[in-house]
């Protein structure tokens, strides 16, 4: 197994290096300079979009249903649990590429957002299609169609093996063992390996649950998006100020630590230097921000191709503001509380959802298990949440390869329950590592497609800001 971890770390490795990084941040910063930083100047507009809908508008679900959605994909683990990754294995400084990341990332978002619904089509049922291979493929030609199969085929394999299914299944039954049997006290031997009956228990009514929503595709997923999603933002936000306001003196420090670490003028495990110091706190930041707020990803645009809208710049300010709240708002409070908290430097053995466990613990005006308790549960909702809102981009993606067969759509489900149901028995650490690396090879197609369509967005947003005028007039 440690081989096969070790294999698995050297294509992570490659997959998630410099080029990458290169070319997801300068998809960013090109659309930003391209549409002069519309995620800072119309960030207003876009809040208010997103709870109405326009008149006469065609589509599945409401823009804000197709937000939660999208939300209810993107915050997950990677906000609790990605977060505390990313800072451990690149320090600090990691937390301040992730906010560089997704400040450009909203760019992306919102290009994403509006050529999914530019072009988006109706398939033979009815329903309405768009993604990264519908604008791919009716965007740049039919030549390339071969690059948006590529996507499909990543965006399944990521749904089904990595951040749809495992990861999240993981987080949760981890979070749930933590809190009621941390010291594994009552475990049962499976598989040729011990699992606690609350891994198993859990592991169990999860998949049971997804299983009964998944079933009512898009329209169920977003009925159950738009109660727990804007729910369970609040309650972890609400945690996260309260930490930060009983430790208001301790902000400036952290957020000085920060901006050292990502320059490389504080040390970080290893004994790593200089240049090597920031590419490693570089690297985790992006990927790891790239994991929770999946700007650049593809994802978030097959959800907004269902939003009612007739104007797809419209959708891609509502589609940027996931981007804004994911990362700039939940992972920032998620980052600076685990920065003060010191738990890192204090106890370097912990991983994952312990290090968040002990800055909630460090912070939060509550007795420990109050405290650990509250994480759990909002673990609990935001990885549940988005292996729902993966299972529809995955039959997304499955429905383009297949040509919308409604068979293959019912397999597919079943394997997607079944991987559920599966998650809490694998090896976490395998699991990370698949998650991004499926992450990153869904990016490049959709990348490559948003540069080479970076005019039409353009376009498309002068035409709207203009129309925009010409009402307020």
């Amino acid at each position: 197994m440690e081989k096969f971890n070790s294999i698995i770390a050297k294509i992570d490795s490659f997959i998630w290096g410099v080029p990458l990084i290169v070319l997801i941040l300068g998809c960013g910063i090109l659309l930003t300079v391209r549409l002069r930083g519309i995620q800072v100047h119309k960030l207003g507009r876009a809040l208010k979009y997103m709870f109405s809908d326009e008149k006469g508008s065609q589509g599945e679900v409401s823009s804000f249903a197709a937000l939660c959605t999208a939300l209810s994909a993107t915050i997950g683990t990677g906000n609790i649990v990605g977060v505390a990754t990313a800072i451990s294995a690149g320090g600090q400084g990691a937390l301040f590429w992730m906010e560089i990341a997704a400040f450009f990332g909203m760019a992306t978002k919102y290009a994403e957002g509006l050529l999914a619904v530019k072009y988006r089509i109706k398939d033979k049922n009815g329903q309405i299609l768009g993604g990264p291979f519908y604008y791919i493929e009716n965007g740049m030609g039919n030549k390339w169609k071969w690059l948006a199969k590529a996507f499909a085929l990543f965006g399944l394999l990521a749904g089904l093996m990595g951040i749809g299914t495992i990861t999240q299944i993981s987080g949760i039954t981890s979070a749930a063992n933590n809190f009621f049997d941390p010291e594994k006290a009552n475990t049962v031997s499976l598989f040729g390996m011990e699992y606690t009956y609350t891994q198993i228990i859990t592991g169990l009514i999860i998949t049971v649950l997804v299983g009964l929503i998944v079933i009512g595709g898009i329209k169920r997923i977003a009925s159950v998006s738009e109660i727990v999603v804007p729910v369970m933002v609040v309650t972890y936000v609400v945690c996260c100020v309260i930490i930060i306001f009983t430790h208001l003196t301790e902000i400036p420090s952290a957020i000085a630590t920060v901006v050292k670490s990502a320059f490389g003028f504080r040390p970080i495990a290893g004994g790593a230097a200089g240049t090597a110091i920031i590419m490693l706190s570089m690297r985790n930041g992006v990927a790891r921000g790239i994991f929770s707020n999946e700007a650049g990803l593809g994802s978030a645009p097959i959800a907004a191709a269902a939003a009612r809208t007739n104007e797809p710049a419209r959708q891609g300010l509502v589609t940027m503001t996931g981007t804004f709240i994911d990362t700039i708002i939940v992972c920032t409070m998620t980052g600076l509380a685990i920065v003060m908290s010191g738990c890192i430097e204090s106890n370097p053995d912990l991983k994952g959802v312990e290090i968040t466990n002990a800055a909630f613990r460090y912070g939060l005006p509550f007795p420990g298990k109050v405290s650990s308790f509250i994480l759990m549960i909002c673990l609990v909702f935001f990885a549940f949440t988005t292996i729902l809102g993966w299972n529809y981009y995955s039959e997304k993606c499955l429905s383009y390869l297949t040509g919308s067969k409604k068979s293959a759509v019912t397999v597919f489900r079943i394997l997607y329950v079944a991987a559920v149901f599966i998650g809490p028995y694998l090896t976490v650490e395998a699991v990370w590592t698949f998650a991004d690396i499926f992450n990153g090879l869904m990016a490049i197609p959709n990348v490559i497609a948003l540069i080479a369509l970076s005019g039409v967005v353009t376009a498309e947003t002068k035409g709207y800001l203009a129309r925009l005028r010409t009402k307020q007039k």
